[in-house]
């Protein structure tokens, strides 16, 4: 089993910055691709950023410029920088990481518990 620990979510005045965390634990050769997703209320849960294992980064439109994605290979651990918040950006963010338990596999997929992040006007 994979376990995800996030961390850095709270309540930010718009136009400031928060760092999230999520660290990766377990069972776990590589990790292939890991990303945030946010979940506003009401809402279905969309992918805000990922980064493959190759550096291969993508973002949603809304974030580009003001989101960096980043991970440690090291720590299993991906960030996600986060500036110039909107009150839009308001949500639970969860991290998700996919990869292989060991040289032949199996893969693994894992969800992180969702961070909460609040952004007043």
């Amino acid at each position: 089993q994979v376990q995800l620990m996030e961390s850095g979510g709270g309540l930010v005045q718009a136009g400031g910055s928060l760092r999230l965390s999520c660290a990766a634990s377990g069972s776990i050769f590589r990790i292939n691709y890991m990303a945030w997703y946010r979940q506003a209320p009401g809402k279905q849960r969309d992918m805000v950023a990922f980064v493959t294992l190759g550096g291969t980064k993508n973002y949603a439109d809304s974030v580009k410029g003001r989101f960096t994605i980043s991970r440690d290979n090291a720590e299993n651990t991906v960030y996600l920088q986060m500036a110039s918040l909107k009150p839009e950006d308001t949500g639970v963010y969860y991290c998700y990481v996919a990869g292989l338990v060991s040289t032949i596999g199996p893969t693994f997929d894992s969800w992180g518990q969702g961070t909460q992040v609040t952004v007043s006007s």
